[in-house]
């Protein structure tokens, strides 16, 4: 046979191994593609394009009629130097976050202590306690209206069967005490989420760390402060973190419940912001352009504290 027959034409070359491993991975590549491409495409609609938008009018007076757009270049800048309201909105905000953060993080922390004892009973209160963190900020904010009112309030009516007080207490009509009172709807809306995460972080630490120190003689109070918190201190970081801005950017329930007041002793960043762009609380019109400034300045602000706050941590597990 010559040796033309003997070689094979195309057609009847054997197939080139297919390579499985390839495959495979085209084909998860694709999957998460399009198991990713909804939450994509929100994040572009609902947060890089408002973000673009906000960019579109920092150098604009709109109040959200095109015919009355005007271009006014940097005057939304000078303005924003010398608002004292906004700076001074600022200011409530740094006491708002200080003040909700030495309250709700040892509330929660010692409130996972106790509930992961694993007593009769700690699941129904787990479930309690985290209750108030799926209802709306809204709701919370109407529920301790009704709590701090001056006049017919449960709190004064409680404290006043009680014969602790004789006049009713303005608790969100005086300068003087209405910030603890946003504080303490705060902290009651938002402890349960952080003490999960305690409570979490808690559960992966060896029961066989705890037999030990038991057996050394270690009681609650040693036990918990060279071991448990010491271990817990990954998740204490993220909690933090998620605390402090949480509480910068907390006003939904501000709002409802005080709406800045008395005065502006209330007024919080977010709240300010808000107000100005919807035309609400104090200002007669809406102010889109100024408003989106303010709103890129606070993002910054907001940024600026978590980039501190990521250094300093950083620095301290160094140093450990």
């Amino acid at each position: 046979m010559s040796e033309e027959h003997l070689q094979l034409r195309p057609t009847d070359r054997p197939p080139r191994p297919v390579n499985k491993k390839m495959r495979l991975k085209e084909q998860g590549g694709l999957s998460a593609g399009l198991m990713l491409a909804p939450s994509l495409i929100f994040l572009c609609v609902c947060s890089i394009y408002p973000f673009i938008w906000i960019f579109r009018y920092i150098t604009y007076n709109y109040d959200g009629i095109p015919a009355h757009t005007r271009f006014t270049g940097m005057r939304n800048i000078t303005t924003m130097l010398s608002d004292a309201k906004f700076w001074g909105s600022v200011g409530t905000t740094f006491e708002y976050a200080a003040l909700k953060l030495v309250f709700i993080i040892p509330l929660a922390l010692i409130m996972a202590v106790l509930l992961n004892q694993k007593l009769k009973g700690s699941s129904f209160f787990r479930g309690v306690f985290f209750m108030p963190t799926v209802i709306s900020s809204s709701i919370s904010g109407m529920i301790f209206t009704f709590i701090f009112a001056t006049g017919n309030g449960v709190l004064n009516g409680i404290l006043k069967n009680a014969g602790i007080i004789n006049q009713p207490i303005g608790w969100l009509t005086d300068t003087s005490i209405v910030m603890m009172a946003v504080i303490i709807m705060s902290v009651w809306a938002g402890f349960g989420n952080y003490m999960l995460y305690f409570v979490t972080g808690m559960t992966s630490i060896s029961e066989d760390v705890y037999e030990s120190s038991r057996i050394d003689g270690a009681n609650g109070v040693q036990t918990f402060f060279h071991i448990t918190l010491p271990m817990l201190a990954p998740v204490l970081k993220v909690v933090l973190m998620l605390a402090i801005t949480g509480a910068f950017k907390d006003y939904e329930a501000i709002m409802v419940l005080t709406n800045g007041g008395p005065g502006t002793r209330t007024n919080v960043m977010f709240l300010y912001i808000y107000n100005l762009i919807f035309g609400t609380g104090s200002n007669a019109t809406r102010q889109i352009g100024y408003g989106a400034l303010l709103s890129l300045v606070a993002a910054v602000i907001v940024g600026a504290v978590t980039i501190i706050y990521n250094t300093v941590a950083k620095k301290l597990d160094d140093v450990v």
